[in-house]
């Protein structure tokens, strides 16, 4: 099937719709999607963050297990049930957009993580207006790191020889965050039909995001961290950083 679309998104208020992907199986977090935290299932974050950030015109979890209709419904999202044949942990993830963007037309589509349910709806409302500025065909959140860095066991960011660079000195390192990733479907779709595969289609571009959304659940151990993190921020909503004094008492 070939990609119909034909107006200038850039003329006229693009349709973007966020896509919250969501298996039921999970190797390394059984049911991650449904893990509580703080009293909520980890998807509820994401649904939670699209749906306040005001840019998409729909928000829809992508699954294919019924189950998370339920889900999906009960937090104001809609439910979009891919094949079963897009369920297994093998499948790619070129193959789940394509499909989502076959059945559910729009201009700009956002796969907005529930791994990451740190992040603010303020942040991803900026992840989508950047997109949207620079006239992007892809983007993926990254999370820029000052640290010495290592490829194949050689130096990237930093040089053996001389005086040992300081940090704030450093070319900033960029990770895959992955807490939104984005495509205008069109580009998407159509290199998607030549070639197989669209995930760095046309102009591509990454967004760093804030060190709360680059942390990502996957296991247990994150799950309690950033559950913690919850609860700390509950806590302590006015912080301010305090010293230990000095000096008068000596």
């Amino acid at each position: 099937m070939t990609s119909t679309i034909k107006k200038d998104v850039y003329m006229t208020r693009p349709k973007i719709i966020a896509m919250i992907p969501a298996r039921m199986g999970s190797t390394r977090l059984a049911q991650k999607n449904l893990a509580l935290l703080n009293g909520k299932p980890l998807i509820y974050y994401a649904i939670a963050a699209a749906r306040e950030s005001g840019v998409f015109d729909r928000v829809v979890v992508n699954s294919e297990n019924p189950a998370f209709g339920e889900i999906a419904a009960r937090y104001g999202a809609e439910f979009y049930q891919r094949p079963e044949k897009l369920g297994g942990s093998t499948i790619k993830s070129d193959d789940v957009v394509y499909d989502f963007m076959l059945n559910n037309p729009g201009d700009m589509t956002a796969w907005v993580n529930s791994t990451s349910p740190l992040q603010t709806s303020e942040e991803v409302k900026n992840v989508v207006t950047f997109f949207c500025k620079e006239k992007l065909d892809s983007l993926i959140t990254v999370r820029e790191e000052q640290v010495h860095c290592l490829h194949g066991g050689k130096p990237l960011n930093f040089s053996e020889e001389g005086l040992f660079a300081q940090t704030q000195d450093l070319v900033p390192v960029q990770r895959f965050v992955y807490s939104i990733m984005m495509w205008r479907n069109e580009t998407f779709m159509n290199d998607y039909e030549k070639q197989g595969y669209a995930f760095f289609c046309g102009k591509t571009g990454y967004y760093p995001v804030s060190k709360e959304s680059a942390l990502i659940v996957k296991t247990e151990d994150d799950l309690r961290l950033v559950e913690y993190i919850m609860a700390g921020q509950a806590m302590n909503r006015d912080y301010i950083v305090r010293h230990e004094e000095f000096g008068n008492s000596l």
